[in-house]
């Protein structure tokens, strides 16, 4: 009897923490079709006039193209200087190798963009990077190169040098070898750093919030902290319709990296 009630006490812990969690999902998921869209979850009454407001608002479509632009900028930029990175660390003997590495790791880690700010907004004001996508798609990568290159090491330690080897023999230059036979190998790790990447600058606001002055340069996440009413409430009805369509293309795009690679790890992370 102990153990059944037992067994009963923990199937309802699980199931009110699934249902703590699973309410804010259900909630973007029914608002934005809510013509009276409220904080609670509620049976919605239909309607697509939330979404017909977020298309007359003169930020909200530009944005998301603003966003796509410095995430897909950043996630290139990471992923071919991590690589790069990681790929001459793991095959070149330079003395201290792995301490700059760990270096590297934590002081970005210590150092964050907040910590940094001022410095950055200084930076980026003599270079004239402010207003600009170059400026956010610079900073942000900056802060995810460390551990970008970190984890992509472990997939370059983790190939054969044996297949490079064999390619040198043939003539093949560093580069080539990257290319065409380092690259392909560590292509799922390749993967997980653009969405890794893509995921990180696409929720990012305050560096965002703070680069960019122009609305019209403003990416998503700055953007929704603007669709407000005139009272300084949050418009329920048009947060809540940005907001699923903010997340869909995030969600979509790790649904098919991860149907096409598994996100299956090598080397000391995970097999």
């Amino acid at each position: 009897m102990g153990h059944v009630l037992g067994r009963l006490g923990v199937a309802a812990f699980v199931a009110v923490l699934l249902g703590f969690f699973a309410l804010p999902m259900l909630w973007l998921a029914t608002a934005p079709f809510d013509a009276g869209a409220s904080i609670r979850v509620s049976v919605p009454e239909f309607t697509l006039a939330n979404f017909r407001a977020l298309l007359d608002n003169p930020f909200a479509v530009g944005s998301l193209v603003n966003s796509a632009v410095q995430a897909g900028g950043a996630a290139a930029l990471v992923v071919t200087l991590a690589a790069l990175a990681a790929y001459a660390l793991s095959r070149v003997q330079v003395p201290g190798r792995d301490l700059l590495l760990y270096l590297l790791l934590l002081m970005s880690s210590i150092v964050t963009g907040t910590a940094a700010m001022v410095p950055i907004f200084e930076l980026a004001t003599r270079l004239n990077l402010i207003d600009t996508h170059l400026g956010v798609i610079l900073v942000v990568s900056g802060g995810l190169l460390p551990a970008a290159i970190f984890i992509l090491k472990d997939f370059t330690d983790a190939t054969p040098a044996s297949y490079e080897e064999s390619a040198r023999v043939f003539g093949a230059s560093p580069l080539q070898i990257l290319r065409h036979v380092v690259v392909p190998l560590i292509r799922p790790g390749l993967a997980t750093i653009a969405v890794w990447t893509v995921a990180n600058v696409w929720g990012g606001f305050l560096l965002q919030f703070i680069l960019i002055r122009d609305p019209g340069l403003a990416p998503g996440s700055v953007i929704l902290y603007t669709l407000y009413t005139e009272g300084g409430q949050p418009d329920l009805p048009l947060v809540s319709a940005f907001s699923l369509v903010y997340s869909l293309p995030v969600v979509l795009m790790y649904v098919f990296v991860s149907g096409r690679y598994g996100f299956r790890f090598h080397g000391g992370i995970k097999r």
